[in-house]
């Protein structure tokens, strides 16, 4: 087992990796920019060490500093969290080099799936379903307007180095390519380093459902069931939810067969999700791998009672796994709480936080690093909190949520709290009646933090 583990990320989910460490008696090196330096990740952890100023690039993405950070304080492994260098291939393969384990997918894994384009071909070489389109990158616009007019409108364009919603566009008319294709690779290029683009049909009426897989050094994968996340605004999930309301027992057996199926045909080492795009007929497409923990990943937790920072450490230690699929025993829902003004078309309120109340009781959770009198900077993404409830219902869980999400008192900034709380009074939601779409339709009651 590791001695020491340098976490490389910051925010919540550098606190959720401490914790586990902590309870494994395993020591942790924090490394945090500038901003960060007053974050709780660089007061619980054992060591700290600075790797830059505030800038993502001249911090989290310098794999010079990392390593750096890592050999001086003797740490023997890295964990990356999610984001910035997780599914980063070049950052792998330098901490092989350097003798220490990347707690993650192999640098040849994230080749294979972190790439999506690489992905999807793989997957079709396993037998997954694929969404039709582009059979890797595409390399010019002309080439982009041959496979359009095949595939058929509509189609999303979509960054091979993607992530959060980030160098994807929906085209649905011929005329309009030419735009959406140039603002894509701008902004992925801007985001990424990498502007290579690929296409796809664009499923209408469609589920985002991803199963949550691991895999050993052996060879062997398990699934742990599915999560619905399809509530999302521009690409980016505000909440999610295990089990789906849309799922049945004979599409849920489907569907983790296909991904242990893609896992084991990698010979996958670590935690990941295989994530499916379903229509309305509850065809299921495969959309793309994340060789990384998930920001949602606290719901499946919930509802199996597993501990998947714990199984991403011990797998990455050489354990093998039991190869038995698990399925929820209860019901999970997860809120994504963001210093953002729902108001003001999600604009984000860094600041300082004056006044904080975290909600508590029986079936909540709240993962966070903020506390009162914290200050959010603006140099990096804008959640806060995940909000879980659970419950034995998925209408428990809901009325939990409403609860929580009442208590739940953060002043000094704007954030997404009031959203929420009107999603949980949402008909449709409330009814599991919804799709990737559903934000298009949601108007947001600018009266409501008034009531």
């Amino acid at each position: 087992m590791f001695k020491k583990i340098l976490i490389a990320n910051r925010g919540e989910i550098a606190m959720r990796i401490l914790r586990t460490c902590k309870e494994m008696g395993i020591k942790t090196v924090a490394v945090y920019s500038t901003a960060d330096k007053d974050s709780l990740h660089v007061r619980f952890a054992d060591e700290a060490v600075c790797i830059g100023p505030p800038s993502s690039k001249d911090s989290y993405l310098k794999i010079q500093s990392i390593i750096a950070a890592a050999e001086i304080t003797n740490a023997d492994a890295i964990h990356p969290g999610y984001g910035f260098l997780s599914e980063n291939a070049n950052f792998s393969r330098i901490c092989e080099k350097n003798g220490i384990k990347f707690i993650g997918a192999s640098p040849e894994q994230i080749e294979k799936m972190g790439d999506k384009a690489t992905a999807k071909k793989t997957m079709k070489e396993a037998g997954i379903p694929c969404v039709p389109g582009s059979e890797g990158i595409i390399d010019t616009y002309e080439e982009a307007v041959k496979i359009a007019a095949e595939t058929g409108y509509p189609v999303m364009i979509k960054a091979t180095a993607g992530g959060g919603g980030k160098g994807m566009r929906a085209v649905w008319k011929p005329e309009d390519l030419k735009e959406l294709w140039d603002s894509a690779i701008q902004e992925a290029s801007a985001a990424f380093g990498n502007g290579a683009m690929y296409m796809e049909k664009l499923i209408e009426e469609p589920r985002h459902i991803e199963i949550q897989i691991a895999g050993d050094q052996f060879g062997k994968a398990c699934h742990l069931s599915e999560r619905d996340c399809s509530v999302q605004r521009r690409n980016q999930k505000l909440t999610e939810e295990t089990p789906s309301p849309f799922m049945t027992d004979e599409l849920r057996q489907k569907m983790g067969d296909a991904a242990v199926k893609a896992a084991e045909y990698i010979a996958y080492e670590g935690v990941g999700t295989i994530e499916f795009l379903v229509d309305k007929h509850r065809n299921f497409y495969f959309m793309e791998m994340n060789t990384r923990i998930q920001v949602e990943h606290p719901i499946t937790e919930q509802v199996i009672e597993y501990d998947l920072i714990r199984e991403q450490i011990l797998l990455a230690s050489g354990t093998a796994i039991t190869g038995v699929n698990h399925f929820p025993r209860m019901h999970s829902i997860e809120c994504r709480i963001n210093a953002e003004d729902p108001f003001n078309d999600f604009r984000p309120s860094p600041g300082k936080i004056t006044e904080l109340n975290i909600p508590g009781g029986h079936g909540i959770r709240v993962d966070t690093h903020v506390y009162s009198g914290y200050t959010i900077p603006s140099n990096y993404d804008s959640m806060i909190a995940k909000l879980i409830t659970t419950a034995q219902t998925r209408d428990e869980a809901i009325a939990k949520m409403r609860r929580a999400l009442d208590e739940f008192y953060i002043e000094g900034i704007k954030t997404t709290i009031p959203f929420h709380q009107q999603l949980m009074q949402n008909e449709d939601y409330l009814a599991g009646n919804y799709t990737t779409k559903f934000m298009e339709d949601f108007v947001i009651d600018k009266n409501f933090e008034n009531n």
